[in-house]
């Protein structure tokens, strides 16, 4: 995509998409611009067919340092209908993420705290970087957490880890991260991304069709029941059955070959 403005997209073999957020200056800072372009970007990947996988990384030292605190606390007389009016279109931008049909996975090859652990926890998989300070230190800066953190830290990584890390604002680091489930991995800052994109290769050699319906199958912490995930199964795979993929599949096991999906 051209014309993008503190982020950066590379379209990789085998429908990988990198997407970088770049403001290593201002350790890739929510900024309005950046906010806009991934907008932009996620409308263009959630239409496009031929992505299997995308992976999200920040530029410099940084993952994301989260919203730009003088846009938050910028307007001080403003009400609480006019902050409302603004912060709710913000998290819905940035959590759009959410709405991406194929597996999503951030590379955390650093700092990534209040809005930018959001982020990371907003994708599907997750590798950081060792020493990398992970945390959501919204309550120390006088505010309740936002971008859906009560949410998502307790899907991620449970109940008891979400009330310590928010009542505490405490930050962890990327090997506390791994310990307490926030991350798949925790590995030195110089494998982060090449780990992440050699996760997103094998995720996007597996045939499109059941990518997606598997991580629908998966999405919002799983089915809400046995029977539910038994329903949903009975529906899915016969899908996936009736699938050219699955012919394709049966055929490189028995010729011991890799498969070659289409999404058909």
């Amino acid at each position: 995509m051209e014309d993008l403005v503190d982020l950066r997209v590379k379209r990789r073999p085998g429908g990988v998409v990198l997407v970088t957020l770049d403001l290593p200056d201002r350790r890739n800072m929510m900024s309005a611009a950046m906010t806009g372009s991934w907008g932009r970007v996620m409308s263009a990947v959630r239409a496009d067919r031929g992505v299997r996988a995308m992976v999200v990384t920040g530029a410099g030292s940084a993952f994301c340092s989260g919203g730009d605190l003088a846009w938050i606390g910028g307007e001080p007389g403003a009400s609480v209908d006019e902050l409302r009016a603004r912060m709710l279109p913000f998290y819905r931008t940035w959590l759009a993420v959410r709405e991406i049909e194929v597996p999503t996975i951030a590379a955390v090859n650093g700092a990534a705290v209040g809005a930018g652990l959001a982020l990371a926890l907003a994708c599907d998989l997750r590798y950081a970087a060792s020493d990398a300070r992970l945390g959501m230190p919204f309550t120390s800066l006088g505010m309740h957490p936002g971008m859906a953190s009560t949410w998502l830290l307790p899907e991620v990584a449970g109940l008891a880890v979400a009330r310590e890390l928010l009542l505490t604002g405490r930050m962890v680091s990327g090997e506390a991260a791994e310990r307490m489930g926030l991350v798949n991995r925790a590995l030195p800052a110089d494998e982060v991304l090449d780990e992440a994109l050699r996760v997103a290769d094998e995720v996007a050699a597996t045939a499109p069709l059941a990518s997606r319906l598997t991580k629908r199958a998966l999405a919002g912490g799983g089915p809400a029941s046995f029977e539910a995930a038994l329903e949903w199964e009975a529906l899915a795979q016969p899908v996936t059955l009736a699938s050219e993929d699955l012919q394709e599949g049966l055929r490189a096991a028995r010729e011991r070959r890799p498969p070659r999906f289409t999404g058909r």
